[in-house]
């Protein structure tokens, strides 16, 4: 009985230890360095696409209730279009980036070293070399793209800090009379008159009302995530960079390790011819 309570005890020390070191192990097949830029991208994507949209849907209601605007009939694209046109970009960047980031994890688990510890030595092959190449010129695209991003996003900021700096003087300075006409930011047409003074009543109840404040936040905020974005993208460069280096390098040490066993099968097989034509010529 005490041999066997003994064994059982043992057994339970061996599976716990076994069970730890393929915690460990798996833990170390982790690429932490794509994992926190993901985490970084989907922040940054979703700050941009969520307050983003809001923000839009907020200038919306603001451009209708104070500036008496109207959505123009027919095909004729006005500034509610562009902005239905931009919440339908949102929808397709948050969908491809939420899928563009999981491409990156993939790779980034394929190209750590731990993997390799996982499932025996691998091979790198030439579409393994093309694929971390073409996820690299991507992802500098896609920078590129979210510092255009970045910039469009600081416009709006700019037109809101405007229009709350005007509202803030208001209050400040009695009797200033500030006007605000969306003319100067080519969101109408020179034709049309469409701005706001700070003696009428629709400035001032834009001024008192949250939805202007909301906005105007929500812009600031949605400008940080494409700045989070476009960080995430340098991120992923840095990784994706020295993940080319690695399988660089693990391709040239499979060249050397290939021409090492080749020429040592050659040896041998010189080796064993010679130990043949030895024996015979003794026989």
């Amino acid at each position: 009985m005490e041999q066997k309570a003994l064994k059982h005890c043992t057994s339970r020390k061996a599976s716990g230890r076994g069970c730890f070191e393929c915690c460990i192990k798996c833990l170390g097949g982790i690429p932490y360095a794509s994992l926190i830029a993901t985490i970084l991208l989907y922040a940054g994507v979703a700050l941009f696409c969520g307050c983003g949209h809001e923000a839009l849907s907020g200038t919306v209601n603001i451009l209708q209730t104070y500036f008496e605007m109207t959505r123009s009939a027919g095909d004729v694209i006005d500034a509610f279009t562009l902005i239905d046109i931009f919440k339908y970009v949102i929808y397709g960047v948050a969908a491809a980036f939420f899928v563009y980031g999981i491409l990156l994890m993939v790779e980034g688990f394929f190209t750590t070293g731990a993997i390799k510890d996982l499932y025996g030595d691998f091979k790198i092959t030439t579409c393994g070399r093309c694929v971390s190449a073409w996820f690299i010129m991507l992802t500098y695209i896609f920078m590129l793209a979210w510092l255009g991003v970045t910039a469009f996003t600081s416009l709006p900021v700019y037109m809101y800090f405007n229009l709350w700096t005007i509202c803030r003087n208001a209050t400040v300075v009695d009797g200033a009379n500030l006007c605000l006409d969306l003319r100067q930011y080519g969101i109408v047409t020179i034709g049309e008159e469409k701005k706001v003074c700070t003696s009428s009543e629709s400035f001032i109840k834009m001024c008192d009302s949250n939805e202007l404040n909301m906005t105007f936040h929500l812009f600031i905020v949605a400008l940080a995530g494409a700045g989070a974005a476009v960080i995430a993208m340098v991120h992923y460069l840095m990784v994706l960079s020295a993940n080319w280096a690695y399988v660089k390098d693990a391709c040239r040490m499979q060249k050397y390790e290939d021409i090492k066993s080749k020429e040592e099968q050659e040896l041998h097989d010189i080796h064993s011819t010679r130990s043949k034509e030895r024996l015979n010529a003794y026989t």
